[in-house]
C-alpha cells in the first residue's frame, strides 16, 4: 500500500501503521516519534501526584492516604506494599467512617498524570448523577502510592458498601495518561479482581468524561441493584445508547 492509501487510514488511530522506511530499518522521523513516546511513558510511570486543586471544588470533603509503599521506587519494585494501607492512615480514614454507599478513591497507580488530568472532570460529571441517585457518599480520598485493592481497605474503614477507585493505567506508546475506573461491590480482604468491574482508557482522546461518567453511574446503579460486582455485572450499557435497528424479517 503507497503512503497516500495510509494517510486516511492514519487519521482513525493512534497506532502506528504505515510507517516510513529507509530500507529495512524505520525512518528517522517515525522512529524519534516512538522513543518520544516511550520517554513520555517512562516519565509517567515515575512521576509523583502532585496537588490536585480541582477535587477541593468538588463538594465533598477531602481526605488523603497513603500506602506502605515509602516511595516511587518501592511502589514499583514491591506492589504488595502499594495495596496495604500506610498505619497513619487507619486513624484518619476512622474519623470519617460511618454508614456510607460509596466511596470514591482517587490513586496516583501507573500514571499520575491521568489523574492529575482526569479525575476531576470526570468527577465532576459524574457526582451529580450519583447525588440525583441517593447514594450516601464517604469523604473523597486521595491516596498515594496506591494500587486498585487500597480502595477495598478504604472502603472497609469507612464503612462504604462499595468503592470506586479512579487510577491512573500503565502508560502506553499511544497514551500515558489514560485513566482507569474499578467498581467493587462489599470489598473484603479476600476481594480478587474477578470481583471487580473495570472501566478503561478514559481520556479525551479516549472514552471521554460524559461518556464515562454515564457509565459508571450505570454500572454503580446496576450494581446496587443485584448486590454485586465483578463476574455477577453484566454492562449492558451499550445497547441503550445504541439505535433501535429494524427487523430484517418484518
Amino acid at each position: 500500500m503507497t503512503d497516500v492509501g495510509w494517510t486516511p487510514l492514519r487519521a482513525l488511530t493512534a497506532a502506528r501503521i504505515g510507517l516510513a522506511r529507509s530500507g529495512a530499518s524505520l525512518g528517522t522521523a517515525p522512529l524519534l516519534e516512538f522513543r518520544m513516546a516511550h520517554a513520555r511513558a517512562r516519565d509517567a510511570v515515575h512521576h509523583d501526584l502532585g496537588a490536585v486543586p480541582e477535587l477541593e471544588a468538588l463538594g465533598l470533603p477531602v481526605v488523603t492516604v497513603r500506602s506502605q509503599a515509602a516511595d516511587r521506587r518501592g511502589y514499583l519494585l514491591r506492589p504488595d506494599l502499594g495495596r496495604t494501607l500506610d498505619a497513619t492512615a487507619s486513624p484518619t480514614l476512622a474519623a470519617h467512617s460511618g454508614a456510607h454507599d460509596l466511596s470514591i478513591v482517587v490513586a496516583d497507580g501507573l500514571s499520575a498524570l491521568a489523574v492529575e488530568r482526569h479525575a476531576a472532570p470526570v468527577l465532576a460529571a459524574l457526582l451529580p448523577a450519583l447525588r440525583a441517585g441517593g447514594w450516601v457518599l464517604t469523604p473523597l480520598v486521595v491516596a498515594h502510592q496506591a494500587r486498585v485493592a487500597l480502595g477495598d481497605a478504604v472502603a472497609r474503614a469507612l464503612g462504604a458498601r462499595a468503592v470506586l477507585v479512579l487510577i491512573g493505567e500503565r502508560p502506553g506508546l499511544s497514551a500515558p495518561d489514560s485513566l482507569g475506573a474499578y467498581l467493587t461491590w462489599a470489598p473484603v480482604a479476600s476481594t480478587t479482581d474477578a470481583d471487580r468491574n473495570c472501566v478503561s482508557n478514559i481520556r479525551p482522546g479516549g472514552l471521554g468524561y460524559q461518556d464515562a461518567a454515564w457509565k459508571l453511574a450505570f454500572l454503580l446503579d446496576r450494581m446496587r441493584a443485584i448486590g454485586g460486582s465483578g463476574v455477577l455485572l453484566k454492562d449492558d450499557s451499550e445497547r441503550l445508547t445504541l439505535p433501535a435497528l429494524s427487523d430484517p424479517f418484518d
